[in-house]
Parts: structure tokens; sequence; C-alpha cells
């Protein structure tokens, strides 16, 4: 039988990868910031939608998605935001991350910008009520936040979604094709899609905040 990602055809070093790929260029190396400057506050003002990467102790990654109305991740300074923790399934898998591994690393997006920004830093769970007021969405104030001490920020290029044509609505797959959550999620379960197709509906509907 075929052994899949043989040992002979890994790359094990940096060596061997910057032999077969290169080094980046002045630009690249320059774009690195410690801090959230005036443009990176803007963009960050403008995101509706981010992704967030942590992993435990262990080194066990996840990555999660985190939305609201744009601007909803609360910066303090040039050095300091939160990101609200609204309600979710209660895995907790990011804040659990958390709790034993504070490194974060976050990717903003806004809608029809093909470039990201990225941030990394030390994170931790906040209570703070005098920080969670502030992120109040729809009469709703969120139990804990995430707080995120940046150590880099910088513009991502927009190669990835030029790639993937993302914006660029000709490009979608016709909806029928499209895969179906709840029946994914019945599979994986065990429920039956009626019953899991209801709830999402419901947790949509009445559990967003």
């Amino acid at each position: 039988m075929h052994q899949l990602f043989h040992e002979s055809e890994r790359i094990t070093s940096e060596e061997e990868l910057r032999e077969m790929l290169g080094y980046p260029s002045p630009l690249v190396v320059k774009k690195s910031i410690d801090h959230i400057d005036s443009h990176a506050m803007n963009f960050i003002r403008q995101s509706p939608i981010i992704f967030i990467s942590t992993s435990d102790v262990s080194g066990a990654c996840d990555v999660s998605p985190r939305g609201d109305a744009a601007g909803f991740v609360h910066m303090i300074d040039s050095k300091h935001l939160v990101i609200p923790e609204r309600p979710g399934n209660r895995r907790m898998d990011s804040i659990l991350n958390i709790l034993s591994n504070p490194h974060i690393g976050i990717v903003f997006v806004i809608p029809q910008i093909e470039e990201t920004l990225r941030v990394n830093g030390k994170a931790c769970v906040t209570k703070d009520i005098s920080i969670l007021e502030s992120m109040m969405a729809n009469g709703k104030i969120p139990s804990v936040g995430i707080g995120v001490t940046v150590e880099e920020c910088y513009i991502h290029c927009a190669k990835s979604f030029k790639r993937s044509k993302l914006w660029d609505h000709e490009s979608w797959p016709d909806r029928s094709t499209l895969p179906k959550p709840s029946e994914i999620l019945a599979a994986h379960t065990g429920a039956r899609e009626e019953d899991v197709r209801k709830s999402l509906k419901e947790s949509y509907e009445k559990r967003l905040y």
C-alpha cells in the first residue's frame, strides 16, 4: 500500500525550504509593526468578521470565526484590543486554549477588500465589566471577552483572495449544489436532519446575542 507523506519526500529544514521557495522581499520584511497604528485601526473598525487561531498547551490547534457589526472588536489603545465572546455552542475551544496557552493569531477581513490585516500577540480572558459594557450589542453585554496584547501587525497580500475570487459573485457556485450544514451535522451526530435543521433555525433566530 502506498504510504502518504513518505519521510523521504518531506521537507525538514528551513534551508531546504528556502532553496525551493526563496526569501521575502525587503518590503515584506519591513511591513510588520509591533502596534496598531491609525491605518490598522481604520481597518479593524470596518471589519465585520475575523478568524482567530489558538492552540492548547500541547500545541493542538484551532481556528474559529468571530463576527458582528463592523467595528465589533474594541480597541483600547495601540497595543490592546478586546474581542467580545457572543453566545456560541459552548465548546469554548478558543477560550479554553487561551487559558493554557496565551498565543493568538487574528485575521481581519473586510468585504470586497482582498488584502487582510493580521495581528499576533498574547491573549487572556477578561470579565472586566467596564470593558465589556463598551461592547454591548442588541441590548446584551458579553459575559467575557478575549483581551489581546498586540505584538505584531501587518497587511497580508491579496493573492489568496484573487485566486479564490471570493468577492466575485459571478464565480460563486449554484446554491442548489452547495453542501447542507444540517445534513453534515446530522451525519456526524446520528441525529435526524429535520431536527438539526429546526435546532439551527431556532439558535440563529433566538440566540445570536
